[in-house]
């Protein structure tokens, strides 16, 4: 295995040919040794190669060593996931042109591969979409779903913040490599992921500047990768309606977040819910789309308690599917507000429920 992980990380370490010709240099050869190693003759014989990327390989190889390249990945604590590995995920490995290597921090075997939600929108993200999509993933809470973006400024940020903040594991895919992040600003929000609240992925050597034309190639990722993909909030023409027709083509679940008519970043949106795809307003409409049953990831944090009053249960029953704000329970209980919040409080506490993003309650039972 090791022996096939050096000559595909050789392969990633090519500045000037992309996973296309790699992909069908070994897939002609059968063997990724074998098509590194290639004589040029045999090289030229293979259909559909770009005169250009075989002269740029034939010119980068002389200068690369596997064995020098492997082992500085692994000296770095990088962990590096080719597409013969097992552990490659499933879903990407079947799109077109998938990336033939993945250089890995944090932990993606922690991340439910099952449960991948994409989620992109504009850079320039107004604030009710922003607030909008915090709320609606603020649903998902203590779950085992998986946020994947591309850790860009704007929605993607408060993507990957709003898993955090709601213990749900998250997989940034980023357009270059990890002594170049981009942007600077997500320097904290990179170290947050790898350190334990999942994993960061890119199919750059980590020396590699985040270029523009890098960013469409990202994207193939994120919708790749995922099971679905929400799109909180894009202009006609974008990165995120870049993402959004890669999940069609993929046969990605394809949900959006309507927003202000007036914003000229929902011109994208209403174009894609025109044709089908699905409308999200709360965490609700992504399980049904998609038909999840999501697990709680910390039910033994829960104390479960068989003895609650019967205002106690009865606030519990309201807020068992859907969240409610302060008011929406006094509402439905007809309680004092006072004594709401007496019993609100000893619930969370306890450990029953759980108060999220945009003061709304939820029950964890």
């Amino acid at each position: 295995m090791e022996n096939k992980a050096k000559y595909w990380c050789a392969f990633s370490k090519l500045t000037k040919t992309g996973s296309a010709f790699v992909n069908k240099v070994f897939e002609h050869f059968g063997s990724i040794e074998l098509a590194w190693h290639a004589q040029e003759y045999d090289l030229w014989k293979i259909e559909g190669l770009r005169r250009q990327s075989l002269e740029n390989f034939l010119l980068e190889r002389n200068s690369i060593n596997p064995d020098e390249c492997y082992n500085y990945i692994k000296e770095r604590d990088i962990d590096f996931i080719h597409i013969e590995d097992e552990r490659y995920p499933y879903l990407l490995k079947h799109i077109d042109n998938p990336p033939t290597g993945l250089f890995v921090v944090g932990d993606l075997s922690s991340c439910n591969l099952e449960k991948t939600l994409g989620v992109v929108g504009s850079r320039r993200a107004s604030e009710n979409s922003k607030s909008t999509l915090k709320n609606i993933l603020s649903g998902l809470h203590d779950t085992d779903a998986c946020i994947v973006s591309g850790m860009a400024e704007g929605i993607d940020t408060v993507a990957h913040k709003s898993a955090i903040e709601n213990n749900i594991k998250t997989i940034a895919i980023i357009g270059g490599g990890f002594d170049k992040i981009y942007p600077k600003s997500n320097i904290k929000l990179f170290n947050e992921i790898k350190e334990g609240a999942g994993a960061v992925l890119t199919e750059y050597w980590p020396d590699v500047d985040a270029i523009s034309w890098h960013f469409p190639a990202r994207n193939r990722i994120v919708s790749g990768i995922s099971k679905g993909v929400l799109i909180a909030e894009a202009a006609l023409k974008s990165g995120a309606m870049i993402t959004a027709n890669l999940a069609l083509e993929q046969g990605r679940e394809l949900m959006c977040i309507p927003g202000l008519v007036s914003n000229p970043n929902t011109e994208g949106i209403y174009k894609l819910l025109k044709t089908g795809a699905a409308i999200i307003t709360s965490h609700n409409d992504i399980l049904d789309t998609m038909n999840w049953e999501i697990k709680t990831t910390n039910k033994e944090n829960i104390k479960i308690n068989k003895d609650f009053t019967p205002e106690e249960q009865l606030i519990i029953d309201c807020i068992q599917k859907d969240m409610l704000t302060l008011d929406e329970i006094i509402i439905k209980t007809n309680l004092n507000i006072n004594d709401l919040m007496v019993i609100l409080t000893k619930l969370e506490l306890d450990g029953t429920i759980s108060q999220t993003q945009g003061d709304k309650y939820i029950s964890l039972l």
